[in-house]
């Protein structure tokens, strides 16, 4: 369940306002900062029409050294994950290591519900984003977005899921189960921690263009509500990593065939 109202302490202030700003500096709070200085790069070079984003980008024109580099990119990149998880379970008095997952509702207990949330979202998510994104490129706010820069190796498809996954567990986790606790401790209100979020949310994809930022701080609206109303981070995920999948590989498959690309 979502975290119950927080007496807030003054001493435990600085301590919590420390953690949260250590998580977001290593994960999304930096992406946000580059995401912004990127949208400016592209801006100041040509209109953002013709600027092109690629999401999942190839490391390595050597097929299993770029593997690699693929692999280790998604581990390292989960590090602020545990750091939160971690914090979640000090907090909470240090009951045993499933305790974090189970406060933040990150865990296998509902797998049944989880599942149908999870496709309810990405249902009511992905048409709409299409929409956006078609809007963006018409009003020239959105660059080209392409899913998926690597060549096609037999390791291609099983890596771009693994890659969905990762973000899901890495934007839900942090930008909404983690930061919303931890706002809810420094004594923000709930409308408050809300927009935070999803600004940052939004602002972690501007480097996409100005469409994907008002899509995406949308999306963190709905994700954010789904948390405070069911108690739980999984269905989140499993909605984000179905959104992220189709693109990444069905871009992946059929991008070039379509005339994306």
């Amino acid at each position: 369940m979502p975290d119950a109202p927080v007496v807030v302490r003054p001493a435990h202030r600085t301590r919590w306002r420390a953690q949260l700003l250590i998580v977001l500096g290593l994960s999304l709070g930096q992406s946000a900062v580059y995401s912004v200085v990127q949208l400016l790069d592209k801006a100041t070079q040509a209109p953002l029409a013709q600027g092109k984003s690629t999401l999942n980008a190839r490391l390595s024109p050597r097929e299993y050294f770029d593997l690699v580099y693929q692999l280790l990119d998604i581990l390292f990149s989960l590090v602020p994950v545990a750091l939160a998880l971690y914090f979640v379970w000090e907090a909470i008095g240090r009951r045993g290591w499933r305790a974090p997952f189970a406060r933040l509702g990150l865990d296998l207990r509902r797998p049944g519900r989880d599942v149908l949330y999870g496709l309810g979202l990405f249902l009511a998510m992905g048409i709409p984003s299409l929409g956006l994104y078609w809007l963006g490129r018409v009003l020239g706010i959105t660059t080209s977005i392409i899913p998926s820069g690597l060549d096609k190796y037999w390791w291609t498809v099983p890596v771009l899921i693994l890659s969905a996954i990762r973000e899901a567990l890495l934007e839900e986790t942090i930008v909404v189960g983690f930061m919303l606790g931890w706002l809810r401790r420094l004594g923000w209100g709930t409308g408050a921690a809300f927009a935070a979020s999803s600004i940052l949310r939004g602002s972690y994809h501007l480097y996409q263009g100005i469409g994907p930022f008002f899509g995406n701080a949308v999306m963190g609206l709905v994700f954010c509500w789904v948390y405070r109303r069911y108690g739980r981070v999984m269905p989140l995920v499993i909605a984000h990593a179905l959104l992220d999948t189709f693109a990444f590989v069905g871009f992946s498959l059929l991008g070039k065939a379509i005339g994306l690309g």
